[in-house]
């Protein structure tokens, strides 16, 4: 096949799921274009030694991959990130159209939904089918964030999302989702259930079982006892302030160490200075070459989310990274996230945005026994091998592309 991969995020940025699956349909024999553009995530500010041009061609793991400029922006601003996300969809369009216009298939990664500007230029001038990869759902994701706009500039803001949403899922003839209620979700809303495929995300693959090391036990301030460690965006959904107060009523049993940076990082660091805590610690970001080891030397991974219908189908890909590793986990979080964290034995589940469930969680991890805790982490390595390995994906995906390229839908 010949695939058009478009997304706004892409290696070298933290956002591996399209550079992990353009490199591996290429290694299986695939002629894979990639349209992006220049990293800037998650800081909203270009790399350092990177440069913004009209056109940048480069070539690396069998795939082709063309950048073409934006407005960098990931901050609070509404007007900032919707005119980064707006300028990527028009560049797209002007720098990428004609190279992709010869592929078979083209696979948009969501979101934002601006990047599937171009495939719907070439499913209307050229009949090419496109495949739709949701990761959030909007508009509920966004006006739940805490950045939409309120009062009636907010229901307005809220129509033109869904009308342009509605418009993305049409175009789509395979909208591909990361857990069944999101499924379930867009289903209600209207997209045709033959055309839903659930894929689960995988993680990079730095992400893997190593032995826990005295330096990494160090890097996390490791004070032999119970350490719980949360890791990734510390941002307007995932209710940091809930592990906080938790860790707070729990500080002689429980360190929480927090890694990672975001847009509710300040208000967190407030809240446990305000709090008085001395167990909860927070590390910045860290290379990722040096996750594994980290996730090896704390005895717990915390996934939290907040308490809001639209994340009910959203899966955090901190927790595939747990799994990967096969560390237990703690899961403040609702919908299909505790769903199969409480399924599959990997670990346990409080209510979410529930402090005082999650402080009965963060004792009972520390009353734990060590024993229960490795077949906890057995429990979490099988599960993610079986259900989410990038091997998994990539087969769901080949099969899901070879068979949108046997349809033409409607210009």
């Amino acid at each position: 096949m010949r695939i058009g991969l478009v997304s706004q995020w892409y290696p070298p940025e933290g956002v591996f799921i399209p550079g992990n699956l353009a490199t591996g349909l290429a290694s299986r024999g695939h002629d894979v274009r990639v349209l992006t553009t220049f990293p800037s995530y998650p800081l909203g500010r270009l790399y350092p030694g990177w440069r913004q041009r009209l056109r940048q061609q480069e070539n690396g793991g069998g795939v082709v991959v063309r950048r073409v400029p934006s407005y960098p922006s990931h901050d609070r601003s509404v007007a900032r990130r919707a005119l980064s996300y707006a300028s990527f969809g028009v560049s797209s369009v002007v720098g990428g159209a004609g190279w992709l216009r010869d592929v078979d298939v083209t696979y948009v990664y969501h979101p934002p939904p601006t990047s599937a500007a171009v495939a719907a230029l070439l499913r209307r001038v050229r009949r090419t089918p496109v495949v739709l990869h949701v990761q959030d759902l909007w508009p509920e994701s966004v006006l739940q964030s805490g950045m939409a706009p309120t009062g009636r500039s907010a229901r307005r803001f809220a129509h033109h999302l869904d009308a342009l949403m509605r418009v993305t899922y049409r175009l789509a003839s395979t909208v591909v989702v990361i857990s069944p209620t999101m499924a379930d979700l867009l289903v209600r809303r209207g997209v045709d259930p033959d055309r839903i495929r659930v894929v689960w995300n995988w993680t990079d693959d730095l992400f893997r079982p190593v032995p826990a090391t005295a330096e990494a036990r160090a890097a996390l301030g490791h004070r032999g006892r119970c350490t719980v460690m949360f890791a990734g965006n510390l941002g307007l959904l995932q209710g940091i302030e809930t592990a906080i107060r938790a860790a707070a009523a729990v500080r002689d049993l429980v360190d929480l160490v927090l890694l990672g940076s975001g847009a509710g990082e300040q208000a967190a660091r407030r809240l446990a200075t305000d709090l008085g805590t001395d167990n909860v610690r927070f590390l910045g970001r860290r290379p990722a070459q040096e996750m594994a080891a980290l996730y090896a030397a704390a005895d717990w991974q915390l996934v939290c989310l907040r308490d809001l219908p639209a994340l009910a189908g959203s899966v955090p890909s901190k927790l595939q990274a747990a799994l990967a590793c096969g560390v237990p986990v703690i899961a403040s979080a609702g919908g299909d996230t505790a769903a199969l964290v409480a399924s599959t034995g990997v670990g346990l589940v409080a209510a979410p945005d529930d402090p005082v469930a999650l402080a009965a969680r963060f004792a009972e991890a520390a009353a734990t026994p060590p024993a229960q805790r490795a077949w906890m982490g057995g429990c979490a390595r099988r599960t993610y091998q079986e259900r989410m390995s990038l091997p998994v994906g990539l087969d769901q995906f080949e099969d899901i592309l070879t068979k949108a390229t046997q349809q033409k839908g409607p210009a």
